[in-house]
């Protein structure tokens, strides 16, 4: 693994730090050991995400995915900073960037990480709108006469 690779995991002092990306949305993780916290922009995951998620198991199941694969639920707390994109871009982008740190952790929790699809970035993004058609790909109608 070459440390250059800005999608590899570095180590900044005492944390990892990896960055993950969905749709317009960019997370910047830092990975400590700790109690299981998981900050976003300086606020509790749930406190951040609680306006958009009305089912609040959404959350577990989205962020805490890659500790529960690995089996380090409660050892490691998360600090991420997320920019662009909506709520579920942005969460996306925070379970990308948590399985890339922890593959830098040890590299022996690649292989669940991988095998879940969880270090694979989803490359799919809205299409633009075209000029002379209604949406991205809707035009008008023919009339024949």
């Amino acid at each position: 693994m070459e440390q250059g690779d800005k999608r590899l995991p570095k180590r900044v002092g005492k944390y990892i730090h990896a960055i993950g990306r969905r749709k317009r949305a960019t997370a910047r993780i830092y990975l400590v050991e700790g109690d299981g916290t998981v900050i976003v922009n300086n606020r509790p995951a749930a406190e951040y995400f609680a306006p958009f998620l009305r089912p609040q198991e959404h959350l577990e199941k989205t962020l805490q995915v890659p500790f529960t694969l690995t089996g380090t639920v409660g050892r490691y707390s998360v600090k991420a900073r997320v920019r662009g994109g909506g709520f579920t871009g942005q969460m996306e982008a925070v379970r990308l960037g948590i399985a890339r740190a922890l593959c830098g952790v040890t590299p022996e929790y690649r292989t669940p990480l991988k095998q879940a699809g969880l270090l694979e970035r989803d490359a799919r993004e809205v299409e633009r709108k075209k000029i002379n058609r209604r949406k991205a790909r809707k035009s008008e109608q023919y009339s024949k006469r």
